[in-house]
């Protein structure tokens, strides 16, 4: 049985206008440009929303999004303001939903939009979303950021669980005592390589690692003309994305 962890104060900085919350320490643990909220600033979680490119645009709205994390809230505004999707965010820490909703423009809960407190260790088998999630989002670290809390074959094995035939869930790795490796394992175990999507390392250090529930691999020309659509559409760097993203190779 998990024993239930101490949670850090949530802390904020700024600079150049851009605010940032961390967890008592100098790790950054989400990122918002003032005078553009909905932007997303940090390069990892721009790559998270790479699982764009194997859905049809069009129907992205009628999609079904889930946060294992909420960090500043980032994916979640970008999913439920942008994206128009049906999105939920799941958070430990009762303090990072409030600085969310106080400081980093994050709504109120509404019909398209819930935030709940609570353990993803026990989220992720939550009956009514097994098979119902079209975009998984997993960035779960601690206050020191040494390694993802939740990296076993048996997690990832439920988040898998999770998805819809199509669905995809991105997650970050991270951390001084992370192992690409290991982590790599464990994704292997629970999804097949052949369903695993790598983007090789930002400036900081984040691996950004895309499964999906079904392994699909589309020619590169309907690649990159989703890339441009997701580029005009939402403002994200979808055609940079194609330069670093390969399919994991063990």
């Amino acid at each position: 049985m998990r024993h239930a962890p101490v949670l850090p104060p949530v802390t904020l900085s700024e600079q150049d206008g851009v605010r940032h919350l961390h967890l008592g320490t100098p790790w950054i643990q989400g990122s918002m440009r003032l005078k553009r909220p909905h932007e997303l600033v940090l390069q990892y979680v721009q790559r998270m929303m790479a699982w764009l490119l194997f859905v049809e645009p069009d129907g992205v709205a009628q999609r079904r999004a889930l946060q294992f994390g909420l960090g500043a809230g980032s994916i979640t505004r970008f999913c439920h303001h942008r994206l128009g999707m049906r999105t939920t965010a799941v958070e430990l820490n009762p303090q990072v939903v409030a600085a969310c909703r106080g400081w980093f423009r994050l709504p109120d809960d509404g019909p398209r939009l819930q935030v709940i407190v609570g353990d993803a260790a026990h989220w992720v088998h939550h009956g009514p979303w097994q098979g119902a999630v079209d975009a998984l989002s997993v960035d779960l670290y601690d206050h020191e950021a040494a390694a993802p809390v939740l990296d076993s074959a048996d997690f990832y094995a439920a988040c898998r669980a999770l998805l819809t035939p199509d669905g995809c869930m991105s997650v970050n790795l991270f951390g001084r005592c992370a192992s690409l490796a290991r982590s790599m394992a464990a994704l292997q175990q629970a999804f097949g390589a052949q369903a695993l999507w790598v983007f090789k390392p930002t400036r900081e250090g984040n691996t950004v690692v895309l499964a999906q529930r079904q392994p699909q691999h589309p020619p590169r020309e309907v690649l990159q003309a989703r890339a441009e659509t997701i580029r005009a559409r939402w403002g994200l760097p979808a055609p940079q994305w194609l330069r670093s993203l390969r399919p994991w190779s063990p």
